[in-house]
């Protein structure tokens, strides 16, 4: 996973601001620990020699070093070298656990979920007649953010659901359900539940993305990713809608400041959208406040 130039320019600062405050001798011994240069002279700061060092560094390197460091460990890519086509590039991965019978309720709701940057995972849709079938679901649950089971009446007595459940709550995964008939039961009896009854797809998607991007477990990587589909943002509409998500988070990075801004001067969609650059830097403004 490659990191954007935003994200280099932060782990950079980082690195460069908390390695910058040891001695001499251990900001080297730590730079060749990385396979990082290292200089005999230098008549700048601990801090501006860090940076220099390490500012050609591959992704990895910055990404550990950073964690080193004790700085953004949720940058370090959750599934390298694992990328199935199934999950839209730069979305929150969303699996959802369906009975068979109820595909269609499934990918209504996988539609509904895209506007909000969530790529959900529906077995029926998903996996292609040709793909070994649990081949393909145990990928999806290896490589998800989170999972959320739909529970109609007999999905406890499916063996399929139930493996899934058992699976994802074994591998620390966050996991919600939506209550339709189905009580929750067991272990999931301890989760946060969704009443789905009687609501449309659009309605659901409302409530679980409210419902994700508050959750201690899961609003980091929801901030995350609204601020990457706000950059994003193709139309006027989708700059105003995106922005109102960021205005409403709980949760923010100090990247996110300088990254919102950029986007507001270089994406003609944002920066032409009318109020939207005045919102960003009012919304700048508020975080650099609180942060000081």
């Amino acid at each position: 996973m490659a990191l954007s130039s935003s994200k280099r320019v932060t782990l950079l600062k980082e690195i460069s601001e908390r390695l910058g405050n040891e001695d001499w001798s251990l900001v080297d011994v730590t730079l060749k620990q990385f396979a990082l240069p290292t200089q005999s002279i230098w008549n700048d700061s601990r801090s501006a020699y860090v940076l220099e060092m390490a500012a050609d560094a591959p992704d990895q390197t910055l990404i550990d070093l950073a964690e080193h460091c004790g700085f953004a460990t949720e940058l370090k890519p959750k599934h390298q070298g694992i990328d199935p086509a199934f999950w839209r590039k730069g979305m929150f991965r969303l699996f959802l656990s369906h009975l068979s019978s109820q595909r269609e309720v499934a990918a209504n709701l996988q539609d509904a979920l895209l506007k909000y940057g969530i790529s959900a995972f529906v077995a029926h849709n998903d996996i292609e007649p040709t793909d070994e079938w649990q081949t393909q679901i145990e990928t999806a649950l290896a490589t998800c953010d989170s999972l959320i089971a739909l529970l109609h009446d007999g999905f406890h007595s499916s063996n399929w659901t139930d493996q899934e459940l058992g699976y994802a709550m074994g591998q620390g995964v966050p996991v919600f359900s939506v209550h339709f008939g189905q009580a929750p039961y067991g272990f999931i009896g301890r989760f946060q539940a969704f009443a789905g009854r009687n609501k449309s797809g659009a309605e659901l998607a409302q409530e679980i993305f409210d419902g994700l991007r508050k959750h201690k477990q899961t609003q980091s990587l929801m901030s995350e990713v609204l601020v990457e589909q706000f950059e994003q943002s193709g139309s006027f509409a989708e700059a105003k809608t995106r922005m109102t998500y960021l205005e409403d988070l709980d949760k923010w990075e100090p990247s996110f400041t300088a990254r919102i801004r950029a986007a507001a001067t270089a994406n003609s969609q944002i920066n032409g959208s009318y109020g939207i650059p005045h919102r960003v830097e009012r919304l700048a403004r508020k975080w650099l406040h609180q942060k000081a």
